[in-house]
């Protein structure tokens, strides 16, 4: 059974920083990609950072530049270092793993960006 288990999330000011984690377990396949997306309360969820398993990413705009998408192939684990931090990063993120067969979503981490 695939598991994405989250971590990192919390509540910081504006201009912090926060890492988030995702691993993955009970993958006995390749991995697509890995990737974060977040929702914000009355907002449809929105990619903001995807990496291939070559190692290729891609970002939203709003966060290019601030945050930084990172995984290691040996744990199964994609990472999100956000710097920079916004009010309007606020949300809840969500990890995402994409197998051959089909995408698994992670339980969500709320990150509050507040003074």
């Amino acid at each position: 059974q695939v598991q994405l288990v989250e971590s990192g999330g919390g509540l910081v000011q504006p201009g912090g920083s926060l890492r988030l984690s995702c691993a993955a377990s009970g993958i006995f396949s390749s991995i697509y990609s890995m990737g974060w997306y977040r929702q914000a309360p009355g907002k449809e969820r929105e990619l903001v950072a995807r990496i291939g398993g070559s190692g290729s990413t891609n970002y939203a705009d709003s966060v290019e530049g601030r945050f930084t998408i990172s995984r290691d192939n040996f744990k199964n684990t994609v990472y999100l270092q956000m710097t920079g931090l916004k009010p309007e990063d606020t949300a809840v993120y969500y990890c995402n793993v994409i197998l051959p067969t089909r995408q698994y979503w992670g339980q969500g981490t709320q990150v509050s960006v507040s003074s």
